[in-house]
């Protein structure tokens, strides 16, 4: 019994490893070690970064749902990088950082695509990170083993897709390059591409103000090795990939699917789809969804739900066709507007009393307002993630109550879309902050989505820009965000037209959602997600040009508002004052166990942030009392030079003099023949302890003592 286990066992792990030079580093894939109860198992390793990718498809039909039920989880494990994190009482690790978040998206992002939308199996994708190196993103090596584990495992999936991360340092693009390389160059562009070896499904992008045709070079640039690890991929699951199952669809018979695609026609889809108003569209569907789900009742009473939802799926498709075919064939848009049109742009700032700026963007049914708040230097929120620990003094959170699309639903913070899309609004504007030098707040913004119809995200970039301007922050150059779309003839994808700022509907039933920010000067983020298998370069170069035009409209009317950020900050707003001392000092602001700088707190009630550089931030809420603080360090701090005046307090007699404290923590002598021009018999008949005298400093000598003088300070 034991050897039949033993050759069990063994055959469960016989290990098969692939590699592929990806950026002069090795992609190892390695399959047959781990999990080998999941449908597709894969371990991928780049550099010394590994992630463990696993797949699972439920062998039944999960009834009722409307989506595609496809779940991507991504675990951080902080024993990847060597740490134990939590409090002192809990080290379980729990809910997973924005950072999880974000690159679970990017996985689901895409893969999704490549799915039947009318699969009803559940599919989860987990991927652990099981080690981590500080240079290899995990993100990019995530995405890739997600698509192999899903290639050689027996789930219908139309991958494989390859995925890269494009830097550019000194000018030049440079693929997959590691945190070394990045922090040596100028930092210009992080963007990750993914995509099949025909086309890009995926983009997310961050950029200092690139132009249009860098950031399409670097599209290319990305996808020539992207399709060399598709291939790499597709090897792979020719040589141990499953055999794909096939999975029971949710469709009905063709004569089902005819009569209510037939009967929605009839009852007006079209008209009821091609109007300017989200509220009369959605009344409209309504009408018609309810006489099919009345016509299913009446003559499908047996299978009644099963069929009400294979029609919710028909009019879905027939409402698609209704969209492709009026934007290819007739030029026209649900609402009516050309292809490069936008919506009526309306912008208002500083509409909230106490706030320290506000920005209210309209964009036709969309209306976003973003708060800017400005705090000290010690209210930057602090990072803690497997990958890095550091400080954020710039922040953006994007909320979407249920209300700005006339909804009711419960309200439990953000999700996995709040998470990214306050993320892309905040990757928008940090190429313009000004430095921590320049402007030493911490800032907070806060953008609350009061109606929707459509590219929310980019209305959070443009009313931030608003808020900061309204706060006085001295941001570069303003910043605008524009949604753009594609409608592609799937029988004739070179039949192909390209819409400015989509709204909704278009978004739904269109091929893509590109979105883009930027200033005059050049791109700031990129994020694309498609529909369909994915869009070529040459449909990207055509959509980065008119993404630019629209951007620019849309700019000038956000200057015509307000172009420039105000010279007076808010009263309501803190002041801060910042200090340069000698780093040697700082122990001299604090005191032993903080009693100075707790003295200087509690007697100005301002907030004092030092750093380790000798940098002093003293925040405070009048211009008063931080005056009153900044007096005091720099007395703590600065350096006695012979020839200065000081009132001192006489601190300790002796026989030769008296010591006197000229500035905190600093004391000189006064020797007994500089107490008088006449002669002095008795310290003590000149000076008590505690006496305020004035003193001039004499000379400093070799070994850093002060030598006062009380006769010399009379004299003048």
């Amino acid at each position: 019994m034991f050897q039949i286990l033993a050759e069990s066992e063994k055959s469960f792990m016989k290990k098969k490893q692939w590699t592929l030079q990806i950026a002069g580093r090795e992609l190892k894939v390695e399959t047959g070690a781990l999990a080998g109860q999941a449908s597709g198992a894969v371990t991928v390793r780049y550099g010394d970064t590994m992630v463990l990718a696993t797949a699972v498809m439920s062998d039944k039909v999960s009834e009722g749902m409307n989506y595609f039920p496809l779940m991507v989880d991504y675990e951080e494990r902080y024993y990847a990088a060597g740490k134990i994190k939590g409090s002192r009482f809990i080290k379980r690790e729990g809910r997973p950082s924005d950072e999880a978040v974000l690159t679970g998206r990017v996985v689901d992002r895409t893969i999704r695509p490549l799915f039947n939308h009318r699969m009803r199996n559940e599919v989860q994708v987990i991927i652990t990170v099981l080690s981590i190196d500080g240079e290899s993103d995990p993100d990019i090596v995530s995405m890739i083993a997600a698509s192999t584990a899903l290639s050689i495992s027996n789930i219908p999936w139309s991958g494989p897709i390859g995925a890269v991360k494009v830097g550019m340092v000194d000018g030049e693009l440079i693929l997959n390059p590691v945190k070394s390389e990045e922090e040596s160059g100028s930092g210009d562009l992080d963007l990750i591409v993914a995509g099949t070896k025909d086309s890009i499904n995926m983009i997310e992008a961050g950029a200092k103000e690139v132009p249009e045709e860098k950031m399409l070079e670097a599209f290319e640039f990305a996808h020539d090795a992207v399709k060399k690890i598709a291939t790499f991929i597709e090897d792979i699951q020719k040589e141990v990939g499953k055999e794909k199952v096939e999975v029971e669809l949710l469709e009905g018979t063709p004569e089902f699917e005819k009569e209510i695609r037939d009967l929605a026609f009839a009852a007006g889809l079209e008209k009821a789809l091609y109007q300017a108003d989200k509220k009369e569209v959605k009344k409209a569907s309504k009408v018609i969804t309810e006489k099919i789900n009345a016509h299913i009742e009446e003559k499908y009473p047996e299978n009644e739900k099963r069929f009400k939802a294979i029609a919710e799926l028909v009019f879905e498709d027939a409402s698609d066709e209704v969209v492709h075919s009026h934007v290819l064939e007739k030029g026209v848009r649900p609402d009516g507007r050309k292809m490069e049109e936008i919506r009526d742009v309306w912008c208002e700032v500083g509409i909230l009393p106490r706030t320290h700026g506000t920005g209210l963007f309209n964009r036709g049914e969309t209306q976003v307002m973003t708060v800017a708040t400005l705090g000290s230097p010690g209210d930057e929120q602090i990072i803690d993630t497997m990958e890095v620990d550091t400080k954020k003094r710039y922040i953006h959170h994007y909320n979407f109550p249920p209300y700005s699309v006339g909804e009711v639903r419960f309200m439990r913070g953000p999700g996995r879309r709040e998470i990214g899309h306050g993320a892309l609004a905040e990757k928008a504007l940090i190429p313009v902050l000004p430095s921590k030098d320049e402007f030493p707040y911490t800032i907070l913004l806060v953008s609350e989505v009061l109606a929707c119809n459509g590219s929310s995200s980019m209305g959070s970039t443009c009313g931030s820009t608003l808020a900061l301007l309204d706060a006085g922050v001295p941001i570069k150059r303003p910043v605008s965000g524009i949604a753009m779309g594609i409608v592609i003839d799937q029988k004739k994808p070179e039949n192909y037209r390209i819409l400015s700022d989509i709204q909704g509907l278009e978004d739904h039933y269109g091929d893509m959602d590109f979105k883009a920010t930027g200033s005059e000067k050049g791109i700031t983020a990129v994020q694309m997600d498609v529909k369909v298998a994915g869009v070529t370069t040459e449909m990207l170069k055509k959509i980065l040009s008119q993404s630019r035009e629209g951007r620019m409209h849309i700019l000038e009317k956000m200057k015509e508002t307000i172009a420039a950020p105000r010279e007076n900050m808010s009263p309501y707003a803190p002041r801060i004052i910042i200090i340069k001392i000698n780093p040697d000092k700082i122990r001299d602001v604090i005191g032993p166990g903080g009693k100075v700088i707790n003295e200087i707190i509690d007697e100005t009630g301002v907030q004092i942030d030092i750093e380790d550089d000798g940098r002093v931030f003293v925040t405070s809420p009048d211009e008063t009392s931080a005056l009153k603080a900044q007096e005091w360090i720099e007395n703590l701090t600065r350096e006695v030079k012979a020839g200065e005046t000081f009132s001192a307090r006489v601190t300790k007699i002796m026989n030769f003099g008296a010591f006197a404290e000229v500035l905190p923590g600093q004391e000189g002598l006064i020797h007994i023949s500089e107490l008088s021009e006449k002669r002095v018999e008795k310290v003590e008949d000149m000076v008590k302890v505690g006496d305020i005298v004035s003193v001039k400093v004499k000379e400093i000598d070799r070994q850093g003592r002060i030598n006062l003088s009380m006769k010399d300070a009379k004299k003048e």
